[in-house]
């Protein structure tokens, strides 16, 4: 009875400590997951006021956290997404992955610090090639650039990253026999026991969550009935639990009722999450020096081989620069995917708790650092292009000519439209329905190559250019101009803002008149007295077409009782 009291007693503190945690974490803008790892930290007895100390416990609440967050994992990988990644993100996915895995290994069994464990420098060239999908698609959600060619191609990576991972907690349990044999047996295994998830959940739990559906206590206790029963089918074949629950999600993400029963058990979910992060921070020895600075020196290695290994090969796929950096930027964390590996090796045996120690402490870094780098990744991005159009002005000029050869005469193309969202596309749409004869007077500078081909279809010119690069428009044929337009907001340029595109493109283009977007009306009243010629404000122009559209409405009856 002591033990469950003490247990009860354990899990109340940490839920406790992991929110006030969170919302010290969420002041300083910061992941929650840091709160949660911090909340362990001070509720264990290394570095806190160690309310919990019950090993048992803590065992016990890792444990139980563990399957879960890998049944959520396995919840957010849809296969059938990766069909629609194209031949681009598959190959920067791999060498993003190979190439990390490489330099990692080669930088850490250099510095001489990989502990005595046997697989110690092979679990951290793995786990520290892997970024955080969590902390990524959060940020990147917040700064609406999911759909970005960089948040897509980040997106890409991220998904096979965790095919990645998938593969070698498949292998995991043959490393201290690495047979073909053995290892054959575990992939055979991992094979048939998803294949089966698949079927069973195809055939049998489609039935199942529809009858259940409008009961989400039902859909909730059925969800984690599935996940246990297929990890100890996992147990059962000789391959891990962790396994198996990561399995169970993948099997339900796949159909059609898979987003239905990630949503409803997003609760039991952060639940447990919460859990396994607290006992990761109760875990975490007294910090020395040379931790601190080895953490430091993984945090290094781990920006640098992403940029090394994303870049080159962004340049190579003709996606560009500034769009290779954003998404080497985007990837500059430790997954938590990393620390589920890790624990799953020492419970086998393969690494020594100075790896945990290790992979821990620079998740966290990474986490603070890189959560700076996404938030200012464009600006970055600009920074570092322009510095490397310097230093490499022949590699770097390919990059803004992908679509079309500089050489086109420019002299009619005088409509220039600085940006190709959602307004600038209807913008586009205006001038080919109402004054088609305008199209080959029209140069729309955009940086997503997949817009090039749409937009030459329809017969507009279409060149790439970073618009928060100034020096990067300079021979795109700006000079000639007679109109410029910016039909792109503030909130969605990334790395300048319409103030800076006008004092920058005057001197380019200095006969054009600039018709530029406005977020309110004091930055329209600001362009206008710099000297734009229009400065349109989308909130105000949708709120006077909504208003019109009332009025026909309220007409409209009348009109029908005459």
């Amino acid at each position: 009875m002591n033990e469950q009291l003490f247990l009860l007693r354990d899990i109340s503190l940490s839920i406790i400590f992991a929110a006030l945690s969170a919302h010290i974490m969420r002041l300083l803008k910061q992941p929650p997951i840091l709160g949660y790892v911090l909340g362990g930290v001070l509720l264990g007895g290394n570095l806190g006021i160690g309310l919990v100390t019950n090993i048992e416990s803590i065992e016990l609440i890792s444990e139980i956290g563990l399957i879960f967050l890998l049944f959520i994992i396995g919840l957010e990988i849809n296969l059938k997404e990766l069909q629609k990644l194209g031949r681009v993100v598959f190959i920067l996915g791999i060498a993003q992955l190979s190439i990390s895995a490489l330099l990692i290994a080669l930088c850490f069994s250099r510095c001489g610090q990989v502990g005595d464990g046997r697989f110690n420098l092979l679990y951290l060239s793995i786990t520290m090639s892997l970024s955080s999908t969590l902390i990524v698609v959060k940020l990147l959600y917040d700064k609406l650039e999911i759909h970005t060619v960089a948040g897509q191609l980040t997106i890409g990576i991220l998904v096979l990253q965790d095919i990645w991972a998938i593969l070698f907690l498949a292998i995991q349990p043959t490393l201290l026999n690495p047979s073909l044999m053995g290892i054959t047996r575990s992939l055979f295994l991992g094979t048939l026991l998803l294949t089966a998830s698949f079927t069973i959940s195809r055939f049998g739990l489609t039935r199942i969550f529809g009858a259940v559906a409008n009961t989400p206590e039902l859909v909730i206790i059925t969800a984690s009935a599935w996940c246990f029963a297929v990890c100890l089918a996992a147990e059962f074949s000789g391959l891990s639990k962790e396994m198996g629950a990561l399995i169970a999600g993948i099997s339900i993400a796949t159909f059609p009722y898979g987003i239905d029963v990630a949503n409803k058990i997003s609760g039991i979910r952060d639940f447990f999450v919460t859990l396994f992060f607290v006992s990761l921070g109760l875990k975490i020895p007294q910090p020395t020096w040379s931790i601190l600075m080895l953490s430091f020196f993984a945090t290094t290695v781990v920006i640098g081989t992403r940029f090394l290994s994303i870049v080159p090969m962004s340049c190579l796929m003709k996606k560009g620069i500034h769009t290779g950096i954003v998404t080497s930027l985007n990837l500059s964390q430790i997954s938590e995917f990393s620390l589920v590996i890790v624990a799953i090796g020492i419970k086998f045996g393969h690494v020594s708790h100075d790896i945990e120690t290790l992979v821990l402490s620079s998740m966290l870094m990474t986490s603070i650092v890189s959560s700076y780098l996404i938030i200012f990744n464009h600006r970055l991005a600009s920074f570092f292009t322009t510095a490397m159009e310097l230093l490499f002005p022949r590699r770097t000029k390919p990059a803004h000519s992908m679509a079309n050869n500089l050489q086109t005469d420019h002299k009619n193309l005088d409509i220039v439209v600085l940006g190709c969202f959602r307004e600038g596309r209807a913008f586009l749409d205006q001038i080919a329905r109402n004054a088609p004869q305008l199209i080959e007077r029209v140069l729309v500078i955009d940086y997503n190559p997949a817009l090039g081909s749409v937009l030459e279809s329809t017969g507009f010119t279409w060149r790439y250019g970073d618009l928060s690069n100034p020096n990067a428009l300079k021979h795109l044929g700006l000079e000639n101009a007679s109109v410029v337009v910016c039909p792109v907001s503030d909130l969605f340029l990334k790395g300048t803002t319409n103030m800076k595109l006008f004092m920058n493109l005057q001197s380019m283009a200095p006969n054009a008149l600039f018709i530029l977007t406005a977020e309110d009306n004091d930055a329209h009243d600001q362009l206008i007295q710099q000297g734009a010629y229009k400065a349109v404000i989308p909130g105000q122009i949708t709120g006077m077409t909504l208003f019109k559209i009332l009025e026909e409405a309220l007409i409209y009856p009348n009109r029908n009782l005459q």
